[in-house]
């Protein structure tokens, strides 16, 4: 992909909304939990100048590498940290920073990931079951898949993929790795494919994508790790300060919104979720199932 068409590609999810919610201001100090290819925190050092600083959070490497060409006008501003969002109290410690004006963290999928070569994210392309955002860690999607029993699978699909098809689809992985490891992305969607009958095939989405999705889910520990940040996010802003989390399906939009309704640190600014308007959407297709969920902290 040309350095254009990568950017033109990248257009972060909910971006003004965003970034009135979080109110940046000139001299501000904030975190992005998810710094991706850059796009939020181009904006915020851009709106924050001249001397608003950002600590960026990230475990995937690959997306720290392009997203800092994504902000080299700004780079003496930016403090990027390889790490989870849910070690901000290290990563903060790290930039010798204890208290932050806003945090956002936005929990979507990149479009560097699906459409990045080898990552095994996308089925649209035959490569390894691999999805995992940070390399360092030992576990892969093929191994979930070659090593869970069935029941721990059709569990799996359906509490993170709300697949409704989960049984049926465990049971043919099972019988299908008998013989023939599962270990590429095309062998697991033509297994799902098959297993679903068609009458249950989703009419806008590929019948393999809720199975993505929740192996993602697993290898990543990503509801867990959303946990922690919601538990942590409170402890290190400052009084008035906003955190802004940007959620792309049901569950971790559960997820966000207990956390913010039951935080003894943090009031609820939305009381429902912002969503992209019609001309986001249009322009940007995978922006449509973001939902921004907002919380001050008071004293």
């Amino acid at each position: 992909m040309s350095e254009t068409s990568r950017w033109d590609v990248h257009r972060p999810v909910l971006l003004e909304e965003t970034m009135a919610m979080l109110r940046v201001v000139s001299g501000g100090t904030y975190m992005d939990g998810t710094f991706g290819l850059g796009g939020h925190t181009r904006e915020i050092l851009k709106r924050s100048a001249p001397e608003g600083k950002v600590i960026a959070f990230d475990w995937d490497e690959e997306a720290i590498r392009l997203g800092l060409e994504n902000v080299e006008p700004y780079r003496n501003r930016l403090t990027v940290i390889q790490r989870n969002f849910k070690e901000i109290d290290q990563g903060l410690q790290e930039a010798g920073v204890a208290e932050v004006d806003g945090i956002l963290i936005d929990i979507g999928l990149s479009s560097l990931q699906l459409d990045a070569e080898g990552r095994g994210f996308s089925f649209r392309r035959n490569e390894p079951l691999d999805m995992r955002m940070d390399r360092r860690r030992p576990l892969t999607a093929a191994q979930i898949v070659g090593e869970s029993s069935e029941r721990e699978l059709a569990d799996l699909f359906y509490y993170y993929g709300d697949e409704k098809q989960s049984r049926r689809i465990a049971a043919r992985i099972v019988e299908e790795r008998k013989t023939n490891p599962i270990e590429q992305t095309e062998q697991l969607a033509q297994i799902v494919y098959t297993a679903i009958p068609k009458k249950f095939h989703p009419p806008r989405i590929h019948v393999a994508t809720k199975v993505f999705q929740a192996l993602r889910i697993a290898v990543n520990d990503e509801l867990a790790n959303l946990g922690e940040i919601l538990k942590k996010a409170g402890d290190h802003l400052v009084t008035g300060g906003r955190l802004c989390v940007i959620s792309f399906h049901s569950l971790e939009d559960r997820i966000v919104k207990r956390a913010l309704n039951n935080s003894t640190r943090l009031n609820v600014i939305t009381k429902k979720p912002v969503v992209p308007g019609s001309v986001e959407v249009a322009e940007n297709p995978r922006a449509r199932s973001g939902r921004l969920r907002v919380a001050e902290r008071f004293a």
